[in-house]
């Protein structure tokens, strides 16, 4: 008897974990119909209402401050990515167990997948800008994310109690041939499905004599398989082809490419001397596809310039509204401006240096006259970014803080701003660089605090006197022998006097500079060096023409910008 009970028992544990299993598929299956469906609502009636997109921006907006800057230092470009990537591994967890709630404690997992669309339509309707219609899409896809769980885990039931119903008995305890186990006449009853009589004269429910059990289990397998690999395959095919042309039919590239920005009254003159040919030294202008990316935006904003505006109201004497033409026509200039992230680490590569076509702020700012007592205008993006940048910074006839609409002979990327974008210099661009700009509000620093503020950062974040070693890299071995210890510094508004570095803590020793292009443009560096094998110690520091010398004393990104002297190793062979 013990014999026949544990090969016995070991089946129901084994039949449990299966079923449990494909309850856990059924959920994964359900969830990926609501973003299916979700997703083609929202491409034909409301293209804000993607609930992935709003949850991944809700995400972006609630991240704490320690987790946003590891994902930065971490994934750099790639942020979006690994963010997306994580919220979709959480997704399928989710709706893994709330697949095998439904099938433990009916109706829990369809009251959870009900949930996780509320909370996605909450996300939805509180973003900044959102459409009356932009909850539908979530609703009608948790709708039928529900009812697809609920058909699924039914027509599983169904097989499970046709398989228990289908279990031979061991001929030392034959069941009476009239009587149906209890579990499975039980359960067939409370899904309303009528017993299955039993053959007269067979003592084994299922045994040859009752071929109708073995086939009603097949019937039952083949309905919930079925059911199931077409739900995932549709959903797979709705839902990408959905997002592929919502991003297709989004696209303004076509735009962006006729777009004809008109000519700058004045260009940079570059100066000879202002990049050294050192190879592995970052290059005086970095190029747009190489131009470091960090914002809040987890889809790029899709703008047609011939709708956008910008608006200025708040503490001035007139608000205004102007297109995008009547912007250019107050006249284009060139400026070289290099922009920093406050983000980026000591040696870091969270910088770079444009060309910009743009129109100075204080231009658009005079227009509307900004009232006595202001000290702050608040700039706001159209996915909801704001920005506190001092009002003097950008009125100061001596800084050149403009809107951009173009970076280095093209119309501003959408990636980076397209069509209008903030370039402040001197200022990190958490407070002051907003891209895809709308609007400007003249207000002060104790009314209104900007998206990063209660975040931990600072209000206003002056960008800090820095250097950096680009070459030799910390990962290369170089041969002994003569060689070029190269890279950047900067000191935007002031500029760079001179750059010094030391090896292996020995005196530090002046390196030559590139000639500098402006205050704002961040210059290059180089020394030579007769390296010697082994292993070296080399570290770098700038002071600029104020006489400041670049703080020695390592500091945190937050709450405004990194700070300290890069060391590095460089091993000589």
């Amino acid at each position: 008897m013990r014999a026949t009970e544990a090969p016995r028992a070991r089946t129901r544990g084994v039949r449990r974990l299966r079923f449990a299993a494909l309850a856990a598929l059924a959920g994964v299956v359900s969830a990926a119909a609501l973003l299916a469906v979700a997703e083609l609502v929202a491409l034909v009636i409301a293209r804000d209402g993607s609930p992935v997109l709003a949850v991944g921006s809700f995400v972006i907006d609630i991240v704490p401050r320690w987790a946003k800057e590891f994902a930065i230092e971490t994934f750099g470009a790639n942020d979006k990515l690994f963010l997306l990537a994580s919220i979709g591994a959480v997704v399928v967890v989710a709706a893994a167990v709330a697949g095998v709630l439904q099938w433990l404690r009916p109706p829990l997992g369809a009251v959870l997948i009900a949930l996780a669309g509320a909370l996605a339509v909450i996300a939805i309707v509180t973003r900044t800008g959102a459409t009356p219609l932009a909850s539908v899409p979530t609703v009608l896809g948790t709708v039928v994310g529900v009812v697809l769980l609920t058909v699924l885990v039914k027509r599983l039931r169904r097989w499970r109690d046709a398989v228990v119903t289908d279990v031979p008995t061991p001929a030392s305890h034959p069941v009476a041939p009239s009587v149906a186990p209890p579990v499975a006449a039980s359960r067939r009853a409370r899904d309303g499905v009528a017993p299955v009589p039993a053959s007269a004269g067979s003592a084994t429910p299922g045994a040859a004599g009752e071929p109708g059990e073995p086939r009603r289990a097949s019937v039952d397998r083949r309905r919930f398989l079925v059911l199931t690999a077409i739900v995932a395959v549709g959903s797979a095919v709705v839902g990408t082809g959905s997002r592929v042309v919502a991003a297709a039919t989004s696209s303004l590239a076509g735009i962006r490419e006729a777009l004809k920005i008109p000519s700058a009254r004045t260009s940079v003159e570059v100066p000879a001397g202002a990049e050294l040919d050192v190879p592995g030294l970052s290059s005086l202008y970095t190029s747009n596809a190489d131009f470091y990316r960090v914002d809040t935006a987890l889809t790029v904003p899709s703008i047609d310039p011939a709708t956008w505006s910008l608006t200025v109201v708040g503490m001035v004497d007139t608000e205004l509204t102007l297109s995008f033409q009547d912007l250019v026509d107050l006249g284009l200039d060139e400026y070289s401006i290099t922009l920093t992230c406050v983000s980026n680490e000591v040696g870091g590569e969270l910088l770079g240096t444009a060309k910009w076509l743009g129109v100075p702020i204080r231009d658009v700012l005079a227009m509307a006259g900004p009232q006595s007592g202001a000290d702050m205008v608040l700039s706001k993006s159209i996915d909801g970014f704001t920005a506190s940048t001092p009002l003097g910074t950008l009125t100061d006839d001596s800084l050149d803080a403009i809107f951009a609409v173009s970076m280095n002979g093209e119309p501003l990327p959408f990636e980076h701003g397209f069509p209008v974008r903030m370039v402040v210099p001197g200022l990190y661009g958490y407070v002051s660089a907003t891209k895809w700009v709308t609007e400007l509000k003249v207000t002060t620093f104790e009314a209104d605090e900007a998206y990063w503020t209660p975040r931990g950062y600072s209000a206003e974040a002056p960008i800090k006197l820095s250097s950096r070693i680009d070459t030799p890299r910390i990962d290369k071995q170089v041969a002994a022998g003569p060689l070029k210890i190269a890279g950047v510094a900067w000191a935007q508004t002031v500029g760079i006097e001179k750059v010094e570095v030391s090896i292996d803590n020995g005196d530090w020793q002046a390196a030559t500079l590139s000639t500098a292009v402006n205050a704002d443009t961040w210059v290059q560096w180089v020394m030579d060096w007769d390296a010697t094998t082994g292993t070296h110690y080399v570290a770098v520091r700038a002071t600029d023409k104020a006489g400041n010398l670049q703080i020695e004393e390592r500091a945190p990104i937050a709450p405004n910008g990194s700070s300290g002297w890069q060391r590095t190793l460089i091993t000589v062979a």
